[in-house]
């Protein structure tokens, strides 16, 4: 089977790899954005796709505007491919390229579509809390990822577990999948399945703003939000940002699931969770300290421990240490 392999990212990396390995594939050429400057020191930097693709031998292609290209555009039909593959190459495909390969250009999303189409499918799942998430492998068409469902794979989400760890997960189920999808419609036994559009959902691009913790929300939705946007959550303090990198709620309903570490400080939290509500002190505000773990602090429904926070212009610190670096006290507040 002879395939084009579109994708940049880091996630796209194992699907890349995989169709690489596979026995009966020929990765006749890879499409990846365009190099970036990236970092401090403002160097261009390739792609992690490209990188990959390069250290294999292959024909790499980086249009900037893949839709207007005529070289690239000329290339791709030139090469006369079985299916295009694309894992988060970044840009939209026309008409055009969608019907040059035989099979299709077969796409692998990270969620169970039809919820979270869009750009940031792992992020949002996590901020809204589902518990399970997974991978949908399906024929692109013109919409944004509207395309008929081929396969799918689920994957479970644990309640620390974050964006990142979710999506190194769901990378490696995307390669497997992938393979078996191609498998299955070069041999002609999948039957492509039309997405429920009442039960359409959307995961839209992720803006600044969107890291900025409200702590008049729940301890659980803002513990959501700082794993699902990690690491780039933040708050203030002495009129100071405070990123904030890990969290953990307290209470009855997650006990369970919470790390030994944690669960074995359950009657100390108690006692700090009852003297908080009896005072009912604004959402905010520090209202005690776990010893070994770091401060406890309110919220609009509950008390969120922070297990990790990076003060500016510091390094990222556990809760504990930066209670006693900052000399912090019950009763100042974030936010």
């Amino acid at each position: 089977m002879r395939l084009v392999f579109f994708g940049t990212p880091q996630f796209a990396v194992p699907s890349l790899q995989r169709l690489l390995a596979e026995p009966g594939f020929e990765v006749a050429a890879v499409v990846t954005q365009p190099d970036r400057r990236r970092g401090r020191g403002n160097q261009i930097d390739a792609s992690p796709v490209k990188q990959r693709a390069v250290e294999a031998g292959c024909t790499v292609l980086q249009p900037s505007r893949i839709k207007k290209d005529e070289a690239t555009l000329t290339a791709l039909e030139a090469i006369g491919a079985d299916a295009f593959v694309v894992v988060a190459y970044g840009q939209l495909l026309s008409a055009r390229i969608l019907d040059m390969p035989a099979l299709g250009c077969i796409n692998g999303h990270g969620s169970l579509l039809p919820a979270y189409r869009g750009a940031a499918p792992i992020q949002w799942c996590i901020v809204n809390g589902d518990t399970v998430t997974g991978m949908t492998t399906m024929q692109m068409n013109l919409g944004m990822d509207t395309g008929d469902m081929l396969l799918k794979s689920s994957l479970p989400i644990g309640l620390l577990d974050t964006a990142g760890e979710v999506a190194a997960a769901l990378a490696q189920q995307c390669a497997d999948l992938l393979v078996e999808t191609l498998h299955g419609l070069a041999a002609g036994v999948l039957s492509p399945v039309p997405q429920d559009e009442a039960l359409a959902t959307y995961a839209p691009l992720i803006q600044k703003q969107d890291f900025v913790l409200d702590w008049g929300n729940g301890a659980i939705a803002i513990h959501n939000r700082v794993r699902g946007f990690y690491p780039n959550c933040v708050t203030a303090l002495r009129g100071q940002l405070l990123k904030v990198l890990a969290t953990a709620p307290l209470g009855e309903l997650y006990w369970a699931e919470l790390p030994p570490d944690l669960a074995a400080l359950r009657a100390p939290a108690e006692a700090v969770m009852a003297e908080a509500a009896r005072q009912n002190l604004p959402p905010g505000t520090v209202v005690g300290m776990l010893k070994g773990q770091g401060p406890l602090v309110q919220t609009g429904d509950g008390l969120l421990l922070l297990r990790q926070v990076k003060p500016s212009g510091k390094q990222a610190q556990a809760g504990a240490d930066f209670v006693n670096g900052s000399r912090l006290e019950t009763g100042e507040s974030l936010g």
